[in-house]
């Protein structure tokens, strides 16, 4: 199969998977004669997306700064949490205890402490979304850094590399699978996030708050509607991290490998 052929067809699959979703949806209001304060049909959605449009964009680009920074800020505070325990034993038996049972807490009891000690504005929104996205990844990154053999760490620096240079060259890579699963999880999830931060920590603004007016309206268009763009949000976000995953990691994708001068060692070892 070619590549071109195998690009097609992973463009092909989604899209049938979402025509049948919305014909059964469709099929369904009509043939069980669901009530459209219940259930409201494809076409009711779409005209409401069509009439509030301006505000739905408007909520849509407001929710996905609030999860870019906020997922970004726990990917990288993730990254740096796991280096520094794998580095240091201590540290490790300090911290890994602290993270497992922060995990216990319910994120909704966290956003609303977070929302009498930040306030109503960005700061709440980021902690949660970034607290979404800092467990998963420490512990992927741990799995990765502790799964590096220790033969071929033993090997590079009876080479003379550095303890910088088996970092970057040996144990680094290791980490890109397990991080990147990590990420894709969080994605979605960071989404979820975002939501319950905008209805516990905002007084105007994003997709979550717009949810929350339309159910409390009994709006169902308005809510489905709501519900569109938060799908939406989940799989811009998954295909984002996609896309980083094959801009850092072209070897996954390609049938070869980087290729590396002759002075590789010399420059890294100062041989």
């Amino acid at each position: 199969m070619s590549d071109r052929h195998a690009l097609l067809l992973r463009l092909v699959y989604p899209l049938v998977a979402l025509i049948l979703v919305i014909a059964g949806w469709a099929l369904a209001v009509d043939v069980f004669e669901i009530p459209r304060y219940v259930m409201p049909s494809p076409m009711d959605v779409a005209n409401h997306i069509a009439d509030d449009w301006p505000a739905l964009v408007k909520g849509f680009g407001q929710t996905f700064m609030e999860f870019l920074l906020g997922f970004l800020a726990g990917a990288i505070a993730g990254f740096v949490f796991a280096v520094l325990m794998d580095a240091s034993r201590p540290v490790r038996g300090i911290l890994y205890p602290i993270l497992i049972t922060s995990q216990a807490i319910p994120i909704v009891a966290i956003s609303a402490a977070l929302t009498i000690w930040l306030g109503f504005g960005l700061a709440p929104k980021l902690v949660i979304v970034a607290l979404v996205v800092f467990f998963p990844v420490v512990v992927n990154v741990l799995d990765g850094l502790a799964s590096v053999d220790k033969d071929i760490i033993n090997l590079v620096r009876s080479m003379g590399a550095s303890r910088f240079s088996i970092f970057r060259h040996v144990k680094l890579p290791a980490t890109y699978t397990p991080l990147f699963s990590a990420l894709k999880l969080s994605a979605t999830f960071s989404v979820t996030g975002a939501v319950i931060a905008e209805w516990t920590a905002s007084t105007s603004g994003g997709i979550g708050a717009y949810l929350l007016q339309a159910n409390s309206r009994l709006n169902t268009a308005g809510t489905f509607a709501a519900i569109v763009f938060l799908a939406l949000l989940g799989l811009v976000s998954f295909l984002l991290v996609i896309a980083a995953e094959y801009w850092l990691t072209p070897w996954r994708s390609g049938s070869k490998a980087r290729r590396w001068s002759s002075s590789y060692w010399k420059d890294e070892t100062g041989g």
